[in-house]
This record gives C-alpha cells, sequence and structure tokens, in this order.
C-alpha cells in the first residue's frame, strides 16, 4: 500500500507539525505511514489508542489525543500520550492533575464555528478558564485547538480561524501568557489554517490517499 504524503507535505513548512489522525487505520498501515516521515499520530477514542500503542511500541512516536476525552475515561489514557488537544472542562483538568504522572502539553478547544454539536469553550470562556487552571502543576496551556465549520464557503472558514487567532491576541495581552500553538487545519481547510499560523495540522483523509501497489 503506497501513501501518498509527498506533495501533502510540500506545501506544509517544516515548523509546523503534521499529526496523522489515525482514526480509521490500523497499526500496519500506521507503520507504513511512519515510514513515510510522520512520527506525530492523533486517535480520538481512548480504546482505539489503547489497541494500537502496544502494537507499535517499537516506534518512537509522539501520540496525540485529538478527540473528546470523558473525565470517567481520562484515567485510562492520560499517562499513555504527549499531547491532549481537547481540554475544556475544569473536572477534566482535575482529573488529569490528579494522575498525570509528567506536565502535559494541552490545547484549549475551542468552538470556533459555533455549532451546538461541537465541543468547546466559546470564545469569552477562554480566558475565565485558563484563569481557574492557575496553580495546576500538571497542565501547560501551550496553545488553542479549533475546527471550523465544515463548507465550502472559505470566508467562513477564515473568519471562524481569525477568532483563534484575536483570542490569542487577548490571552496575552489580559493574562500576560503567550500562548504560542495553535491547533487547526483537517484534510478540507489546512491550507487556509496555514494561512492563520496554524503550527499543528490534524490531517486524516488527505494524507491517507492511499492506492494498493
Amino acid at each position: 500500500m503506497i501513501f501518498h504524503t509527498k506533495t501533502v507535505l510540500q506545501a506544509i513548512p517544516q515548523s509546523v507539525t503534521v499529526v496523522a489522525a489515525t482514526k480509521y487505520f490500523n497499526p500496519m498501515e500506521m507503520k507504513e505511514l511512519f515510514e513515510t516521515g510522520i512520527t506525530h499520530f492523533g486517535e480520538n477514542r481512548v480504546e482505539a489508542l489503547l489497541e494500537k500503542q502496544p502494537q507499535l511500541v517499537d516506534l518512537p512516536i509522539t501520540w496525540h489525543y485529538i478527540g473528546t476525552l470523558q473525565t470517567k475515561k481520562a484515567k485510562k489514557i492520560i499517562n499513555q500520550i504527549d499531547y491532549l488537544h481537547s481540554l475544556d472542562n475544569l473536572s477534566l483538568a482535575l482529573e488529569i492533575e490528579k494522575r498525570r504522572e509528567t506536565v502535559l502539553p494541552c490545547f484549549i478547544q475551542v468552538n470556533i464555528s459555533d455549532e451546538p454539536n461541537k465541543h468547546g469553550l466559546n470564545v469569552d470562556e477562554v480566558i475565565p478558564f485558563i484563569q481557574s487552571l492557575h496553580g495546576f502543576t500538571k497542565i501547560k496551556v501551550i496553545g488553542l485547538m479549533g475546527m471550523a465549520e465544515l463548507t465550502k464557503d472559505e470566508s467562513i472558514i477564515h473568519h471562524e480561524f481569525q477568532k483563534l487567532e484575536t483570542l490569542q491576541q487577548a490571552i496575552k495581552d489580559t493574562l500576560q501568557l503567550q500562548i504560542t500553538e495553535l491547533s487547526i487545519g483537517m484534510s478540507n481547510d489546512y491550507l487556509i489554517a496555514l494561512e492563520h499560523h496554524a503550527s499543528y495540522l490534524r490531517l486524516g483523509s488527505i494524507l491517507f490517499d492511499k492506492e494498493v501497489a
């Protein structure tokens, strides 16, 4: 099986981290992908991560959890991941603080599309939430994560990604915190995300365009 990653990667600056969203791919396919140079893998289900990790233990993979993490399931994986992209509530933060053995780099998930079916904090809730994490020793907020509306109207996507850039500056001005990273951009909108200074891209289908050799 051949993964067509070179064309995609050529359009992405080396300073940007590509996180392969591996929801629909098995460990054998993930090993093949690793050989193309992708070393950051993102899972969005606890059970899938726990199933795949032991089969890939021989590879120096950086593991990202990119889905919604229920507080009751956090203990199962919180020491198995290197990054969390979906911190958006205090109960999860408290569970991380209780169970995490080392400092966990976290992205605050923000509902930039204002869609009721999407998780994440509203924009105006983010600064108070970050303030509520003061004194937590196992959580390091490194950035913001958001998912734009699934639409062909690029002006909407630009507007929603701009919300995070504006929020990033507001956090700096209000809290004197440098929240430097932006986890934005998926297969359908990653080129727009790059225009808005994305530093982490969560790529799935476009990265896994595959054909049988």
